[in-house]
């Protein structure tokens, strides 16, 4: 049913049970799986202009992360039958839209992300990269808490 799978990956524990859930459903499908991590814009402009030393270093832990985030998955899709992989690194952009522009240019069939699991005033406020994925989402997206 799945040809390509798109997991979204932060290195956080609910991206640890969504990549669990990503690898498996990539072997049952026979499908191909990227893992993408999403390195958010650089939130000092003014100062990162200033300095460009805190841009660079902002940049740098983000590629340390997702490099993190790319080997626990890889590691995943090696133990039993392998799993393909494929790892993106989108820098710039905001977590949502790099998820959603990645699945469309990916022609990913189905989106795997985990929920942090915020409720009440949390949630309303600080919102969830989850529930926006899944409202500009134009294919299924599999939210794992």
């Amino acid at each position: 049913m799945f040809k390509h799978i798109l997991l979204a990956t932060d290195g956080s524990a609910s991206s640890e049970h969504a990549a669990r859930l990503a690898v498996n459903l990539a072997r049952t499908h026979g499908a191909g799986l990227t893992a993408l991590y999403v390195s958010d814009p650089y939130p000092y402009i003014g100062i990162g202009e200033m300095n460009p030393a805190g841009l660079q270093a902002y940049a740098s832990a983000g590629q340390q992360l997702a490099a993190q985030a790319h080997a626990h998955v890889d590691a995943l899709c090696r133990d039993g039958s392998p799993v393909p992989l494929d790892v993106r690194l989108v820098e710039d952009v905001t977590a949502v839209n790099g998820i959603v522009q990645s699945a469309q240019d990916l022609g990913a069939d189905l989106i795997v992300i985990g929920s942090h699991g915020r409720s009440g005033v949390a949630r309303l406020v600080l919102g969830s990269v989850a529930a926006k994925v899944v409202a500009q989402s134009p294919v299924p997206v599999l939210v794992a808490r």
